[in-house]
């Protein structure tokens, strides 16, 4: 027997906003939470590519009228107050947005750049949430989308340690405030996403090998990976103030 909230169509009738969702982790989240019956907002900040994800959600069986798109720049707090104005009452927050600034040894990282990668990940995300409260229904939930980095101890990224942990440390905190609304974070290992384009093809392939390697699952992850598990933590009504990882074991090592 399956467990309460974990069935087939669970979200039926329940409708879910991922920020961030045009691509990568977020398209992927999308797919998982209509592939569970809820009502799914992608909002994003490109239009072109926004029809691309609907289109791509669509060929994925995804029935139509289940997903729609909104264009919004989450850099804008304004901006994020109207969308959730218009959209009206929803249940389940799903925030991917993210950047790739911040990265790089300690001793010779810009702090500017350092500044940059918590304007494009850590603030916006925070606005979201905070923009989304008056239309969240009570019972439904919020689930951020932070990184491995902020659990581990690798030369380079303290930068994006900082960012990540930043959120993570707010997940808590944000549960016990915000109840009955359920607060949650996904926390990624390396996965198969744009993120990674920064890297010359061959290095990217040669960077993957070597995560593979070192990751007791044996490979990088894939956005489905961390959908699937987005999706659970807006079905599962018992689990609140969590920060679950997918990383394939990385953070063991």
């Amino acid at each position: 027997m399956r467990e309460q909230g974990l069935e087939d169509g669970a979200l039926r009738n329940q409708r879910a906003v991922v920020l961030g969702g045009s691509s990568g982790i977020g398209l992927a989240a999308a797919g998982a939470l209509a592939a569970a019956g809820a009502e799914v907002v992608i909002a994003a900040r490109d239009p072109a590519r926004l029809q691309a994800a609907v289109a791509t959600l669509r060929r994925g069986e995804v029935p139509r009228g289940r997903v729609e798109s909104f264009a919004v720049d989450a850099g804008d707090r304004a901006a994020l107050a109207g969308m959730f104005e218009r959209l009206g009452a929803f249940d389940h927050l799903v925030l991917t947005v993210s950047g790739a600034a911040g990265a790089g040894p300690f001793a010779t990282l810009e702090l500017d750049e350092l500044r940059r990668g918590f304007d494009a990940k850590f603030w916006p995300q925070v606005a979201a949430a905070q923009a989304a409260l008056p239309t969240l229904r009570a019972g439904g939930s919020i689930t951020f989308v932070t990184a491995i980095s902020a659990r581990m101890a690798n030369p380079g990224t303290a930068g994006l340690a900082a960012i990540n942990a930043a959120l993570e440390a707010m997940v808590r905190p944000l549960a016990a405030e915000l109840r009955p609304v359920r607060v949650n974070a996904v926390s990624p290992g390396v996965i198969d996403t744009p993120w990674w384009n920064w890297l010359p093809a061959g290095e990217k392939e040669a960077a993957f090998a070597d995560y593979a390697r070192r990751t007791p699952a044996g490979r990088v992850g894939t956005p489905a990976d961390v959908g699937s598990a987005i999706a659970f933590l807006a079905q599962n009504t018992f689990v609140t103030g969590t920060v679950l990882e997918v990383d394939g074991g990385l953070s063991l090592g």
